[in-house]
């Protein structure tokens, strides 16, 4: 739990940790994720962004929460979606089902 939150993304999307160059959109779009979660109850009451490769996810989370994998998950699905699209509509609907399916299950596990 202890490591970058984007440093994870981009390893999801394909992306090395030395690989730079898309840093801010990757970030702009990790943020929207972070504001919609917190929008259905998930994460600091106050919100939470990150700002580089150093902000970790024990900062949105404490050790050992149960909702580390479906968060990391639901992340990286709204990031592929907003950053690096799917080519064909029906893995595009797939990814969009699965998100969907994920912010329902996050809004009825909150704390």
């Amino acid at each position: 739990m202890d490591t970058s939150i984007l440093n994870s993304i981009k390893k999801l999307l394909g992306l090395s940790e030395e690989y730079t160059p898309f840093d801010p959109d990757i970030i702009i779009h990790i943020n929207s994720a972070f504001s919609v979660l917190n929008q259905i109850g998930i994460g600091p009451v106050e919100g939470y962004a990150i700002t580089d490769a150093n902000n970790l996810w024990s900062e949105f989370f404490p050790m050992g929460d149960p909702r580390y994998n479906i968060v990391v998950t639901y992340i990286y699905q709204k990031v592929k979606l907003a950053f690096d699209p799917p080519v064909t509509s029906s893995h595009i609907d797939a990814l969009k089902s699965s998100i969907s399916e994920l912010e329902w299950r996050l809004s009825i596990i909150r704390n």
